[in-house]
């Protein structure tokens, strides 16, 4: 493809919807409070708008594919999926890309809507939260951040996203640490069991049909 048939323009007002609605729903349930968990929403917000920028506006990473390493990679939102397009799957695996992107999503999302759930209502009792989802997962709001940007990158990666994936990781892996010795410091020994018997992000074999459930 020749970069000067790529538009410059793009559904810029789209583009602004989607940012908003992603952002309401970072800082809904997510809702930071420290200086460090506003700097870690930060990166994810980042992360939103590198994503929605690309996927509704000006296409950068085909931009720059197309340029610098000669690949014909079409433009158009609909048929703009890299990795169909880099592996030569056609349209029927541009919808298998978006529909196993999507699942990560959604599951991403469920364990973002039952951590907060549960975690405001075990603040309000100043109470350890270790049921439902935290059963399984000590920190599930941060795994269904994970979750969300892997499905995401499933479904449409792009140049900074992909640079910011492991920068996220890292970010709250550090501020989970930092929250955990706070709750060592609060429950003791009963924290430190929960820590014995629930993974940190990610669950046990075969727990996760029953984490997705909140059960």
């Amino acid at each position: 493809m020749d970069t000067e048939d790529i538009p410059l323009g793009g559904h810029w007002g789209l583009t602004i919807v989607m940012v908003v609605i992603a952002s309401w729903i970072l800082y809904k349930y997510v809702a930071p409070k420290s200086f460090k968990e506003w700097r870690n929403a930060g990166l994810v917000q980042a992360f939103i708008i590198a994503l929605y920028a690309e996927m509704y506006g000006f296409p950068l990473t085909i931009y720059v594919l197309t340029s610098f390493l000669g690949m014909d990679i079409p433009w158009l939102h609909m048929k703009g999926h890299l990795w169909a397009t880099l592996l030569g799957l056609g349209d029927t695996g541009a919808m298998v890309e978006m529909i196993i992107g999507f699942v990560f999503v959604f599951a991403g999302l469920a364990l973002i809507f039952n951590g907060w759930r549960l975690i405001y209502r075990a603040q309000k009792k100043d109470e350890l939260a270790t049921h439902g989802v935290y059963r399984h997962i000590r920190h599930p709001q941060y795994t269904g951040i994970f979750l969300v940007i892997f499905g995401q990158l499933v479904h449409w990666p792009t140049v900074l996203t992909l640079l910011l994936f492991p920068v996220i990781v890292w970010a709250y892996y550090r501020l989970s640490r930092r929250e955990e010795r706070v709750m060592i410091s609060k429950f003791g020994e009963r924290y430190l069991n929960y820590m014995e018997e629930a993974p940190m992000f990610f669950p046990k074999i075969g727990h996760w049909r029953l984490l997705l459930k909140g059960s």
